[in-house]
């Protein structure tokens, strides 16, 4: 097997060096000048190297990896690529969904995706972010499984019902903000995100296949739906980049990556992102490498990438920029500056050259050192290049053994169930508590009541053996004149003095 990717032809054949693809790279360029080309036959070369790829399909036309090209390549294409032996080809694919619909479904629990990111996702003030850093730490520190939507909601009221006792460990818990998170759940759910939430979450394991002749299977997250909740997109392929760098063990350097993840539209994950999660992100491509992976970023500007991500971009593969403005031609220059130039090389007017196809590149040779910036003619893809037919995307779906595992959605014990079996215990601990106290104070009525019956009985008794005829005839006349008084004092109150006749 060879070390090197070869992909296209300029001054000689552009290679990468297999053992060099975990040090990353770039794919740049404008609308309509070859990245998508450039992108399927990297993933064809790796496949074909036994490297498993991840991508994302935003336009549904990466997904045709698993048909092979049918439409004949001009004899140009292949005279300007020195391409002496082009085979069209299909790929092993597997496709993925986060809806579920076209696609194996992809999942996540809240609690692997982490208070961060969700911040992002959710859009949370300071005060709202520190709410939820508490729910996770309150989940931890209590055993509570954080797997879906409405756990995270329970979790969320059960801190707000025992704010008074947690304030006490994590400071002031207001109502409001944490009814603010609530609503921001409402919208994300709107936008399928209580879909993607959920068991059984995605091995990661089940992305390092390769199928029965050794070739690495393609992973394609179809996203066509997806994009147009772009911060959703985002964050769900950082979070599954996050999640290789979480469970992969270190390796060093390899003769091959494990895998090799592309992050399409990269621009998306960048925009607005608050300084903890760049500070994330710039961690995870320096020191995933080291896990055995490769992340090559796809975006229209390398300038969308921040300098502390691109300065660890060692592969650059750019496209045709096109400047028309003083601010556009400022951006190529920046961009032509980023590459290893020979002396007298005007890189940023050959950049703006570029024909469709065409790509300037620069990638990392076997010593390590970024070789000079070539301009390069892409090799046509061997798969089709176009969008698939449906019948091989239900084809991908009904034949993939992954659906046995992750087709149906599994709803085991987690927060929300020990949150609500908590409260009905709670519940019936108060209720019992309340019948106690109840038939005690019946029971010390019972008995005052016995007693006072005991008593008049006993005084009864007495009088009937000393009363003399006398004294019973006396009591008689008072309790009558008492009786004939009082009536006299009300009327008297009442004003109804004829009565006293």
């Amino acid at each position: 097997m060879s070390d090197v990717l070869q992909f296209g032809y300029g001054r000689s054949v552009a290679e990468l060096q297999l053992k060099r693809l975990n040090r990353h790279g770039i794919i740049a360029g404008a609308t309509g000048t070859g990245k998508t080309v450039t992108l399927k036959v990297l993933a064809e070369q790796m496949s074909e190297a036994g490297i498993p790829v991840f991508l994302s399909d935003i336009k549904g036309d990466l997904i045709s990896l698993a048909q092979e090209n049918t439409e004949p390549v001009s004899a140009e294409r292949l005279e300007a690529t020195h391409y002496a032996h082009y085979e069209p080809a299909s790929y092993p694919v597997e496709l993925w969904d986060v809806t579920g619909e076209k696609g194996i479904p992809v999942r996540m629990t809240i609690s692997e995706m982490g208070p961060v990111l969700l911040t992002r996702l959710l859009g949370l003030n300071e005060t709202q972010e520190s709410i939820l850093n508490i729910a996770f730490s309150v989940a931890d520190e209590r055993g509570l499984l954080l797997i879906d939507m409405m756990d995270l909601r329970a979790m969320l009221n059960f801190v707000a019902e025992n704010a008074a006792e947690l304030s006490q460990y994590y400071g002031n818990i207001p109502a409001r903000s944490v009814g603010a998170i609530l609503r921001s759940l409402v919208v994300l759910e709107q936008q399928g995100a209580k879909i993607f939430f959920g068991e059984p979450s995605l091995d990661i394991a089940d992305l390092m296949q390769t199928d029965e002749n050794g070739r690495g299977v393609i992973h394609i997250l179809n996203a066509t739906q997806l994009f147009s909740q772009p911060t959703l997109y985002s964050t769900v392929l950082l979070a599954l980049l996050s999640e290789l760098y979480e469970v992969l063990p270190e390796v060093g350097d390899l003769d091959k990556p494990k895998m090799v993840f592309f992050f399409d539209e990269a621009h998306v994950l960048f925009k607005d992102a608050p300084k903890v999660l760049l500070e994330k992100i710039e961690l995870i491509v320096r020191l995933i490498r080291s896990k055995g992976v490769g992340v090559f970023f796809v975006t229209q500007n390398p300038t969308d990438i921040p300098d502390s991500v691109a300065s660890q971009l060692g592969n650059r593969i750019q496209h045709g920029l096109r400047a028309f403005t003083p601010k556009e031609l400022k951006t190529v220059t920046v961009v032509a500056d980023t590459f290893r130039q020979e002396a007298g090389q005007d890189l940023a007017k050959v950049i703006q050259e570029l024909k469709v196809g065409e790509a300037v590149v620069s990638v990392l040779a076997a010593d390590g050192t970024p070789t000079y910036a070539d301009r390069v003619m892409i090799y046509p893809p061997k798969s089709l290049l176009g969008t698939a037919d449906p019948s091989l995307i239900n084809g991908l779906i009904n034949r993939s053994s992954l659906m046995d595992k992750y087709g149906e959605a599994i709803d085991r014990e987690s927060a929300h169930e020990q949150i609500s079996a908590w409260a009905q215990e709670k519940e019936a601990a108060l209720k019992e508590s309340l019948e106690k106290e109840e038939a005690e104070k019946a029971q010390k009525k019972a008995e005052k009541s016995e007693k006072a019956e005991e008593k008049a009985a006993q005084k009864t008794s007495s009088s009937r053996k000393t009363d003399s005829a006398m004294d019973r005839f006396t009591k008689n006349v008072m309790s009558a004149v008492g009786r004939e008084a009082g009536r006299i004092l009300m009327r008297g109150i009442t004003g109804m003095l004829t009565g006293k006749k």
